[in-house]
């Protein structure tokens, strides 16, 4: 019964099946490890922000440039403020409060050593220079968090568009080119221990990490592949399925088999061709019935029909028996 197996359409069926399933599953499972993954990095970035104002600080140059296992933690720098170019980024949260940073640019003493961008704390209100303390003169060395370069999309809903002089968007190497004459590190980093008035800002997940809209797109997209993969096998089992009908149905004679040669004379199945008339056939007198045409039927100016194998053949003569002679008489 199952012989049809064997056939080259059921192996291809068979290696298509195999091989789309494989690739749904290995599919499937790549993207729920990526899932995994930013839930391995979501709780390590919750650990780095509660352990921020206690963690060792590490040089920046080891921690440079920014990447996934470098963003979060803790670097240090020495140098010197640029006290000529005090910006402050407006429209920025935390925890529902509106206020603005406060940022300083540090230029350490290393000959082609870029500045880096140095987030002193947090205000709230509206962008004030006036209430901005003044940055620490002379050498020193800062301690913060390392965090990755932020972009247009950072950049509150006031800030989107012209700013007074004075006033940053987004922290980016690319926003300081025209604001500053030196080379800018596309990092920065957020101090945990500031100076009052000031709030120290808080760690920020880079994008595309952690537990955001993307993460959970990855546990969707591993659902989808799972489903297709079951889809596959329920679609190899209802064919499969049909196919074992058939080979039943032609054990029991109730259709003919795959192996059955066809009947003679075509295929049983085979509609029978409808009959067409001839018309030639039907533009004569028909005499299917033995009724003879009739010879006024042609019209009045028709010849007689002169055919002797149609004229009544002669009537037999009849015989008649010889006349008896008269008998005469005789007087006696």
């Amino acid at each position: 019964m199952y012989r049809f197996l064997l056939t080259p359409r059921w192996w291809g069926i068979n290696v298509f099946a195999v091989l789309a399933i494989a690739v749904c599953l290995v599919m499937g499972s790549w993207q729920l490890s990526r899932f995994d993954a930013r839930v391995d990095r979501h709780q390590q970035q919750e650990e780095q922000e509660e352990q921020a104002a206690h963690a060792k600080a590490e040089p920046l140059a080891r921690l440079l440039p920014v990447s996934e296992d470098t963003v979060g933690r803790t670097a240090k720098v020495t140098g010197r403020f640029d006290s000529r170019h005090p910006l402050l980024v407006p429209d920025r949260d935390i925890k529902g409060t509106k206020g603005f940073y406060v940022l300083s640019l540090l230029r350490p003493e290393a000959a082609g050593a870029k500045a880096l961008p140095v987030v002193r704390g947090w205000l709230p209100g509206s962008a004030d220079p006036a209430r901005v303390p003044e940055a620490p003169r002379g050498e020193v060395t800062v301690s913060g968090v390392l965090q990755a370069s932020e972009s247009q999309n950072d950049a509150g809903p006031g800030a989107s568009g012209g700013l007074p002089e004075g006033q940053l968007g987004f922290i980016s190497a690319a926003a300081l080119v025209n604001v500053v004459p030196y080379q800018v590190e596309n990092a920065w980093i957020t101090q945990q221990h500031t100076d009052k008035p000031l709030r120290a800002v808080p760690p920020v997940a880079p994008d595309n990490t952690g537990l955001d809209m993307k993460a959970f797109q990855n546990l969707g997209y591993t659902a989808q592949w799972f489903l297709f993969a079951g889809f596959v096998v329920f679609m190899w089992f209802r064919f499969f399925r049909r196919e074992v009908e058939i080979a039943r149905d032609a054990e029991l004679g109730l259709a003919p088999g795959p192996d059955d040669p066809p009947p003679p004379g075509g295929s049983a199945t085979d509609p029978e061709p409808p009959h067409t008339p001839d018309p030639a056939a039907d533009s004569g007198p028909r005499t299917d019935r033995g009724d003879a045409p009739r010879a006024d039927a042609a019209g009045p100016d028709a010849a007689p029909d002169t055919d002797p194998a149609r004229e009544p053949a002669a009537a037999p003569a009849q015989r008649t028996a010889p006349a008896a002679p008269a008998s005469t008489s005789t007087t006696r």
